[in-house]
């Protein structure tokens, strides 16, 4: 027996057909929280991995839960950055299939710390329509779209599509010619805005959301102005990310959110 959303997803019905039936496999109280989607081509070069990873990382520690399609590339780095209890995977099969098998490890850990969703029975094993389809729940769940690297005629590139019908605002990376064609062609038609700096970009969105951010326990924890030791007891991991990525600083000894 598996478990069906039981109630309605109010941002799902910017779909052109809300799904008939929607399965899960995780904690449904990350739909109630800020959500951005992020979604990028399957092979992304060095700067796109890197970038992404970051992105998702920071806009994580800002409160911000992440969505996207358990894909390899992008989707795998979008959720790995964001942490597997603070991010939402949107599968193109049956909330019983691990796809593709690569990424079984990950859908797994999302499933027990996060949030897996499938609009498809179990057992229905992807299609190629399937990922358009899923794609339209991805970008529907999300505040925004964020497109970190896609050519002209990608998958990635109709979840621009649905964007553009939705009304959400698109967010790209600046990359350097002839590459990630698409995201250029975006930015020429006016039809997306460039991240030029991750951490302004970051600040934006918590600004923008600050009424309905919800602190993830480690930052909450951080904000009672614990000492240094405290703090690595507790979240050894998440101090030593925090302090890289300029969410925290160390002062007299104590932890302050930045």
């Amino acid at each position: 027996m598996f478990n069906t959303v039981p109630y309605l997803i109010s941002e799902l019905e910017s779909m052109q057909q809300y799904p008939k039936n929607l399965y899960y496999k995780g904690s449904l109280e990350l739909l109630s929280r800020p959500k951005i989607s992020i979604v990028g081509t399957r092979r992304p070069n060095p700067y796109t991995r890197s970038m992404t990873n970051e992105l998702a990382k920071k806009l994580s520690y800002a409160g911000v839960v992440i969505v996207s399609g358990a894909a390899a590339g992008v989707d795998t780095l979008a959720h790995q950055g964001a942490g597997m209890d603070n991010t939402i995977a949107v599968l193109p099969n049956g909330i019983d299939i691990r796809y593709p098998k690569a990424n079984t490890e990950l859908i797994t850990s999302i499933e027990a710390n996060g949030l897996t969703l499938s609009q498809f029975e179990p057992t229905f094993e992807a299609r190629t329509w399937s990922f358009v389809v899923r794609n339209e729940i991805v970008v529907a769940l999300g505040e925004c779209l964020i497109v970190t690297e896609a050519d002209i005629g990608s998958g990635s590139m109709r979840s621009v599509e649905y964007a553009l019908e939705m009304g959400k605002q698109i967010y790209v990376l600046p990359h350097r010619i002839r590459e990630s064609e698409g995201t250029h062609k975006l930015l020429a038609q006016k039809k997306a805005i460039g991240i030029e700096n991750i951490d302004d970009f970051v600040a934006y969105i918590s600004k923008k959301t600050l009424n309905t951010i919800v602190d993830t326990p480690f930052i909450a924890f951080c904000r009672t102005f614990p000492s240094y030791e405290e703090v690595m007891t507790k979240y050894p991991k998440e101090i030593f990310e925090a302090e890289l990525s300029g969410i925290v600083d160390v002062r007299n000894g104590r932890v302050v959110v930045v």
